[in-house]
């Protein structure tokens, strides 16, 4: 962007009145996790209240809860005709929780087949008036500034199309710390306020510290700029939501004075990578029945995930402010999962938090790769794990114990069926290489056999592996049944090749998701941090020396597990072999999958094939075409050398930096600013000051206006003083 087009627009970014409205500042305290607060539940407003249909949870979680307790009953008549052994005791008990893990996702799954067959019902409120304001977050973190702000500028124009574009505001609220990236998300926001300053009101703020990371963003939103509107819609920086989506959450909103959160169930888009269309293909046949279910069965003590949901401001900022835990992390400090914990403290107040699972229009990405999922998954499994600190909250409705319970046994399960096996070769290595004791020491005329109920045991094996893979059978089936459904997917053949592979290619990829999640849950009971890394979205190819690296434990454990059921016999090891393959070719499956070729290669022959990619929704369409015009809009970046020179740029800069005191009366100094403050004081010239910035200096200075004025005022280049006096 040149310096003319600079001065041009520098009238366009102030458009509005500056980068950010007028602040209206609001409370938002930590709430209490040992008493309930002072007037809560609230009152409902409506005769009914913000209640649940009892035969609902009665027939999932009573379901769930009968059919494991005859799993596990059937599982100890297997061991019991000889007699149950201590091993066999701990086999049982992992059996049982592995079990009621999968129960309830099955019975959830059958209320989801059936809620999907019927017809949906017309939503009544499309003509619904808004008469409240929505501010519309997006939130972002050293992300690629072109995929953000196009996505904010397409949804923005088509909002306006609708005649309530009145209605919303949109915020880009920036935590990134990489100076390269915050001077990008500048560039980008003066085209974005450019192109939409005429229909659509669009702001932007870079928080100096990103503290408390994504929570703490939106929390420092709400306190000083929450009060100015009625419902805070969240996006995440891979986000798109089609316009009747947005003004259908808000809409909702405004008819029902009791909802405090309403939850999208989004679908996943713009799969690259063979692993990201594996996760999109997933999410789009077997997704909804467990959506659907969920949102069911919980009625008004939904989830929350973090993004693409719509949430009262009253309700956040008045029963969902975040308390420190005691302690360091991982299971101290800042709440990482807030998602779960928000929702879980908004219903404890009162208001109903409900999964729109009939609302579509809803997207989002996926990571691209096996090692981008673990690095995702390290971190959210720090934040779930966390939770076993919040399940003894005062006052929290027992659903949303369980959603948090069932984000502990997210991962914990993996740890939860690797001993399941360790325990059942155990138990096949016992058998193989112990003499057994026929004869105790009590007396008998016939020995003790042990025997055990084989028929049982494989009956009990049927049952298992349909309650496992129940909900991927209800979404073959749904396929199967809409025929609309299976032509957008490339027919029915198709469709059921497709399947089969994302089978195979899931049994491959699930042994190494589990020793991968109990790393994670190993490395944090050690009390490693997970940090915040950005996250890749588009391309997860690593060279092949990294992968060998990455996965090296997890072959190692597939060949001594394989070792040691050859040590049993060839038929247990066959039995083993869908879990062991994957660990022995973790590193060219981690590869193959993380491959843009590879994904391409069966996007062209249609495996793996969603209705969003086969037909994307226009706004989709529309998004990738303005990230490609972003791109050369920032195609040369600023830098803080031509801030410094252009004294337009300089002022279009200072124009967007936050507004918030640097620093509040009173509070210590911080090492980074005095030694940035010492490197500015003693420099000579512009050029040696930039030369002493390390990254995290130069995003600090970025953020400084009287830094950057100090800085301005030093000659560009040094210039010693016997050349000055010759001349």
């Amino acid at each position: 962007m040149t310096v003319s087009e600079n001065s041009v627009l520098e009238t366009e970014v102030l458009v509005g009145g500056s980068a950010m409205p007028n602040e209206r500042p609001g409370a938002m305290e930590p709430q209490s996790l040992s008493k309930m607060p002072e007037g809560f539940p609230r009152r409902s407003t409506v005769a009914n209240g913000v209640r649940s249909k009892v035969s609902r949870r009665f027939f999932v979680v009573g379901g769930a809860l009968a059919l494991s307790a005859f799993a596990i009953y059937e599982m100890g008549a297997v061991f019991s005709i000889g007699g149950i052994t201590p091993l066999e005791y701990l086999m049982l008990v992992l059996f049982a929780i592995n079990f009621c893990w999968i129960a309830l996702a099955f019975c959830s799954g059958i209320a989801g087949f059936f809620m999907l067959l019927k017809k949906p019902k017309p939503n009544e409120l499309d003509q619904t008036e808004l008469h409240t304001r929505t501010a519309i977050l997006m939130p972002t973190y050293n992300e690629s500034p072109d995929r953000v702000f196009s996505a904010v500028s397409v949804m923005a124009e088509a909002l306006s199309q609708t005649g309530h574009g009145h209605a919303f505001d949109w915020f880009i609220l920036s935590d990134t710390t990489d100076p390269e990236i915050a001077l990008l998300e500048e560039q980008a926001f003066l085209v974005l306020r450019q192109e939409t300053h005429k229909h659509s009101r669009v702001y932007y703020r870079r928080r100096r510290k990103n503290v408390a990371r994504k929570a703490g963003n939106v929390a420092d939103f709400c306190r000083r700029w929450g009060s100015r509107y009625d419902h805070l819609l969240v996006l995440d920086a891979d986000s798109l939501m089609e316009s009747s989506t947005i003004t259908g959450l808000a809409q909702r909103m405004q008819a029902d004075p009791d909802a405090g959160l309403i939850q999208t169930i989004p679908s996943l888009i713009n799969g690259t990578t063979l692993m990201a269309r594996l996760q999109q293909f997933a999410a789009r046949i077997y997704g909804p029945v467990i959506g659907t279910g969920l949102g069911w069965w919980v009625q008004k003590e939904g989830n929350f995930w973090g993004h693409n949901a719509i949430i009262r401001t009253e309700a956040f900022m008045g029963a969902a402010g975040l308390p420190n835990l005691k302690g360091k992390p991982p299971f101290g400090g800042h709440i990482l999962s807030h998602d779960f914990v928000e929702a879980a403290l908004i219903r404890r107040a009162g208001w109903s938090v409900v999964i729109a699972y009939d609302l579509p229009g809803s997207y989002e990405e996926c990571p691209p790769s096996i090692v981008d999922l673990a690095v995702r998954d390290r971190r959210w499994c720090q934040g779930n794990l966390q939770h076993s600190r919040i399940l003894p909250t005062k006052g929290l409705h027992w659903v949303s114990r369980l959603h948090l319970m069932t984000g502990i046994m997210a991962y914990l399960s993996s740890p939860f069926w690797l001993l399941l096996i360790l325990t059942g070769l155990m138990l096949a290595l016992q058998a193989h290489f112990i003499r057994p004791e026929y004869f105790t020491d009590q007396f008998s005329l016939f020995p003790t056999w042990p025997i055990m109920d084989s028929d049982r045991a494989l009956r009990l094996f049927y049952i298992t592996m349909g309650v496992l893979f129940g909900p991927k059978i209800f979404g073959v089936l749904l396929l199967l049944k809409d025929g609309n459904f299976a032509r957008s997917v490339g027919g029915r053949i198709k469709a059921i090749f497709s399947v089969i592979f994302e089978v195979i290619l899931s049994a491959l990829i699930a042994p190494i998701m589990m020793f991968i999640h109990c790393g994670a849950v190993m490395s944090i009971l050690m009390g490693r941090d997970s940090g915040w890394s950005p996250q890749r979205r588009d391309d997860g190819s690593m060279p092949w020396l990294t992968l060998i690296y990455r996965h090296r434990w997890h072959m190692l454990a597939g060949v001594m597990l394989g070792y040691a059921a050859i040590l049993d016999s060839l038929t247990l090891l066959a039995w083993m072999s869908p879990a062991l393959i994957g660990l022995w070719l973790a590193v060219p499956i981690s590869a193959w999958t993380g491959s843009i070729k590879i994904g391409e290669f069966f996007k062209r022959i249609g495996i793996l094939a969603t209705p969003e990619e086969r037909n994307p929704a226009p706004i989709c369409i529309r998004a990738q075409e303005a990230r490609a015009a972003y791109q050369a809009h920032i195609e040369q970046p600023w830098t803080l050398a031509q801030v410094l020179k252009d004294p337009a740029l300089m002022e279009l800069h200072l124009a967007m930096v936050d507004k918030q005191p640097l620093r509040a009366a009173g509070t210590p100094i911080e090492p980074v600013e005095a030694i940035v403050h010492v490197k500015v004081h003693e420099a000579q010239c512009q050029q040696s000051a930039l030369a002493l910035f390390n990254r995290q200096e130069m995003a600090l200075v970025l953020a400084n206006p009287l830094m950057l004025r100090s800085l301005q005022k030093l000659p560009e280049q040094f210039v010693p003083e016997d050349l000055v006096s010759f001349c």
